[in-house]
């Protein structure tokens, strides 16, 4: 299976959506917001987000998830789908000197 780079762009996405939700429930339509944000931008047939996202996004418990979020999106095309993973700003760099030590 060849995984090949068609697009990486960086975004600062908008989440203050997720406040007309339901105190309980903001974090997840967040988590929602992101995924249809980024699926919308890159034309991306699945979108996958890093551990860091998704932590970033809790990390304030559901009833408070950021106001926005800055994003490094990577569009790969795995077998005949485009598979967009999502990154935190800055989490590349640090994949890319981990790998390097």
């Amino acid at each position: 299976m060849s995984e090949e780079v068609l697009l990486e762009r960086s975004y600062v996405i908008p989440l203050s959506d997720a406040y007309r939700a339901p105190r309980k429930k903001r974090a997840k339509v967040a988590i929602r917001i992101l995924k249809e944000f980024v699926a919308r931008h890159t034309k991306a047939d699945v979108v996958k987000l890093s551990n860091k996202v998704n932590e970033y996004v809790w990390s304030r418990s559901a009833e408070k998830p950021p106001r926005r979020i800055p994003v490094v999106v990577k569009v790969l095309e795995e077998g005949e789908e485009k598979v967009a993973w999502v990154y935190l700003s800055g989490e590349l760099e640090e994949k890319e000197e981990g790998a390097e030590e």
